[in-house]
């Protein structure tokens, strides 16, 4: 199956619908026309992060959702414990860090529930896609339009998460999906995550600071730490992780922290 050329910035998950959907509200649709997708001109494959805000769950069904194959990626991008149970408690509003792989196509195995996909978009992902993404990538078109009527239960659907594996000012990062709060800045951002506001701002293709809203999508650029006990010969040593963070190889062996 071909998928378009807005493609070329995704990394793609796919979900079955389970239950009846929803309906769909006016006010995400503002903030989605205000979304953009990441650039991506690499070829090699990397590992990207999302900023998930989390209802009131687990890290084990965090791990469910995303289908990650082990907890243990979990952990290591939220600089948890590697001994930190599934049953760990997480708790509404929360930011979780998601790792994913990601190519400028990439498709990945996925399935729990989902309804309508303005539902889908913006509470089961929490606003990391967007329900015209959805529509797009899955050819649900009806007069132009998304129409949550041609989803039916056992639907199989791909659903795009932005991601992308550049170098950002000549520096390996790791790229991080940063959904904005309410009153957030492009200043405020920049300094929580240790980059410039005019990285972000290129980066996102910013031009008026002023302009940033409320869940709108930013890639944020993480720096990569530089440690490492995987030897060069490894095919996992172009594995990259944020700083304060771990990953783990094939083996289980520590790849930084």
């Amino acid at each position: 199956m071909g998928f378009p050329h807005l493609l070329r910035s995704l990394s793609l998950l796919s979900l079955f619908i389970l239950s009846p959907p929803l309906t769909t509200t006016t006010t995400t649709v503002t903030a989605q026309v205000r979304r953009s997708f990441f650039n991506c001109t690499t070829k090699s494959p990397c590992t990207a992060v999302a900023g998930y805000v989390s209802p009131n769950t687990t890290l084990g069904h965090i791990q469910s959702l995303f289908q990650l194959p082990s907890l243990l990626p979990l952990l290591g991008a939220n600089g948890l414990p590697s001994s930190t149970p599934s049953t760990h408690k997480v708790l509404q509003s929360s930011t979780v860090r998601i790792p994913f792989p990601c190519r400028c196509i990439n498709g990945l195995g996925f399935s729990d529930r989902g309804d309508n996909l303005s539902y889908i978009a913006n509470d089961v992902f929490s606003g990391l896609t967007v329900y015209n993404q959805i529509q797009t990538v899955n050819y649900i078109f009806q007069d132009g339009n998304a129409d949550a009527d041609l989803l039916y239960v056992g639907q199989k659907l791909w659903i795009p998460l932005p991601c992308s594996c550049d170098d950002v000012d000549g520096q390996q990062v790791v790229h991080y999906a940063h959904v904005v709060a309410p009153n957030s800045t492009v200043n405020e951002i920049a300094k929580e995550f240790v980059t410039t506001s005019q990285t972000l701002m290129s980066l996102n293709g910013i031009t008026d600071p002023g302009n940033l809203i409320a869940g709108q999508v930013l890639d944020v650029p993480l720096k990569a730490c530089s440690s490492s006990d995987v030897q060069i010969s490894s095919p996992d040593d172009s594995l990259l992780a944020a700083n304060g963070t771990y990953v783990y190889t094939a083996n289980n062996c520590l790849k930084c922290t």
